[in-house]
This record gives C-alpha cells, structure tokens and sequence, in this order.
C-alpha cells in the first residue's frame, strides 16, 4: 500500500460550497444515515481513534469534512441523513450542502468512490436506497460498508447480508463488504478497494 494512513488529518469543516477545497485529488465521499457508524469507520480504517468525531446527536452535524490522507486523496465525510427530528430548515441545508458538494464534483466521477454504509442491523433503508438510486442513475462509482456486522448471529448475518445483495436498488456486481469498527473486520478489504480506485 503506497499511502501512509497516518499522515492524515482534518483539512476543513466545509458549512459552505465556496470553503471546499480545490485541489484535483481523489475522494473517497463517506456516506450513510445518521449513526450508521461513518465517523467510527473512517477511524478504523485511518488507525486513529478521535480523528472523525462522534457526534452525541445524529444529524447535529450539518458540515462536509475532508480529511487529507497522506496528501494523496481526501477522506470527505458527509452529513448524516434520514434524521427524523430534525427541522425542516436543518433538512434543507443538508441538502443543499450535499447537493453542492457533488455539483462541485461533477465530471469527475473517475476520482471519486463513494463508500455508501449500510448498517447490517437495519438493511437498506428507504433513504439508503434513495442516494443509491441516484448514484446508479448519475454513474457514480460506489462500494457498499456494511457495517456493524459484529451485532448479528451467523443465521442472521447471513440473511441480512444477502438481502442487500438482493436489494434492486444495489447494481449488479457492486462491492459489499461487511464491517464492523468494534473488531476491524473489512477493514483490509475496503482499504484495498479504496486504493485500487485511487491508484496507489
């Protein structure tokens, strides 16, 4: 692996389209309903234990986060969604912030894998597949983390996973790759997939 995982840390808490960076390096877009563990991940797969911060209250956070990895690609952990509680007016911004974020990306698909977690526990929830509705029909390029497959017995590990594979809203021969932040599993594996997308 051609990237020092440790050399990384937060860029920008970007809360405006106009504070994204500029640079062209690949990003990997972390995506998924509040608490479906994408700060948690992003930890694991860096080695560190409080880069990406934990939020108490999902959907609290209404920023895009870009963490420069080694100086070789970017980290960019979005908002969560599918937050129930929230205000109208906070649903809005989301939106809008997110909407922004792959406008800024447009036809630039080829430096951009979004990893989509899905939490094992629950499946594919209407709003998951929603954002992979749109990524399939936008030609975004995407692995799905399937995460907190730790919190399921072997019968239902095996159940729900292959109702996600079956899910019509997951394209054909798309990545899944079941992971759990608590014991590292997939862990190897979707770093693997993230630097064959990059290239290093």
């Amino acid at each position: 692996m051609g990237i020092n995982l440790q050399n990384s840390g937060l860029e920008i808490s970007a809360g405006r389209a106009d504070q994204f960076p500029k640079r062209r390096i690949c990003n990997i877009v972390f995506s998924g309903r509040s608490n479906v563990g994408k700060s948690s991940l992003i930890n694991t797969l860096l080695g560190r234990n409080k880069l990406a911060r934990v939020s108490s209250s999902p959907g609290k956070t209404i920023t895009v986060n870009f963490y420069s990895v080694d100086n070789k690609l970017y980290f960019v952990d979005l908002p969560g969604y599918g937050f129930a509680k929230r205000p109208p007016e906070e649903k809005k911004q989301w939106s809008a912030l997110v909407e922004s974020y792959f406008s800024s990306m447009s036809g630039r698909n080829d430096e951009m894998l979004v990893v989509q977690l899905v939490d094992l526990k629950v499946g594919i929830t209407r709003d998951d597949a929603d954002m992979l509705e749109w990524m399939n029909t936008n030609g975004v390029n995407y692995v799905i983390a399937a995460t907190k497959c730790d919190k399921l017995n072997k019968t239902e590990f095996a159940k729900n996973l292959a109702a996600v594979l079956n899910d019509r809203s997951v394209e054909e021969d798309t990545d899944i790759i079941p992971f759990s932040s608590l014991k590292g599993t997939g862990k190897n594996e979707l770093l693997s997939v993230i630097c064959d997308f990059a290239e290093i």
